[in-house]
């Protein structure tokens, strides 16, 4: 009879929202060791997998679980104690929401305010119309849209807001340059990655 040899790792769960380094997707797909198939072939059978497979499979390499950066860019309110989903944000919450620094927001009920305040007062987007940018060349008047007319798509002219989202990401690194190990275990035996905790 031959011993089968089980490799133990630890399941770690996380945001759905990742950035993924090309490093870490070329290890995922040519994989130098048998990690990433061997997950993927577990995960393939488990709900939410978008919560688990790629955290498991970083923090369970020796060569890339010190690349990890944890933050999932995204400003989100939890109730106490959590429910399964974020609390709905309105106008109460957009301040705070404004001065995040975060890319991302959610969880938004259709049709909110709110959406509209970060439409006119983030994205300075006039209702109907398109976000402008660097690209719309139209002349701006009372009658017409400033994006009925396209220069150069790939001009980039970073406003306030991408300003703000360039400090947030100093910070994250230099939060990251400061810890050796964002996936290491806590002292109850959990991993936590984006924000939420893993299962042993």
């Amino acid at each position: 009879m031959e011993m089968l040899s089980f490799t133990v790792w630890h399941w770690v769960a996380g945001s759905p929202w990742v950035v993924l380094s090309r490093s870490f997707l070329e290890f995922c797909i040519f994989g130098w060791d048998n990690l990433p198939r061997t997950l993927l072939m577990y995960f393939n059978n488990v709900m939410l997998s978008e919560e688990s497979y790629f955290h498991t499979v970083i923090c369970n390499s020796p060569e890339l679980k010190n690349t990890t950066v944890n933050s999932d860019l995204r400003y989100m309110i939890w109730d106490n104690p959590p429910k399964m989903e974020p609390h709905f944000l309105n106008i109460s919450d957009y301040d705070q929401m404004a001065q995040s620094g975060a890319a991302f927001a959610r969880m938004f009920k259709e049709d909110d305010p709110v959406l509209d305040m970060v439409d006119e007062k983030i994205l300075k987007r006039k209702r109907n119309q398109a976000a402008p940018g660097a690209w719309c060349t139209g002349r701006r008047s009372w009658w017409s849209d400033t994006c009925s007319q396209w220069g150069d798509v790939n001009v980039l002219k970073p406003g306030p807001q991408a300003k703000k989202f360039a400090e947030t990401i100093t910070n994250l690194l230099d939060d990251w340059n400061s810890q050796s190990n964002q996936c290491s275990l806590s002292s109850n035996g959990t991993m936590v990655i984006g924000g939420k905790k893993s299962v042993n």
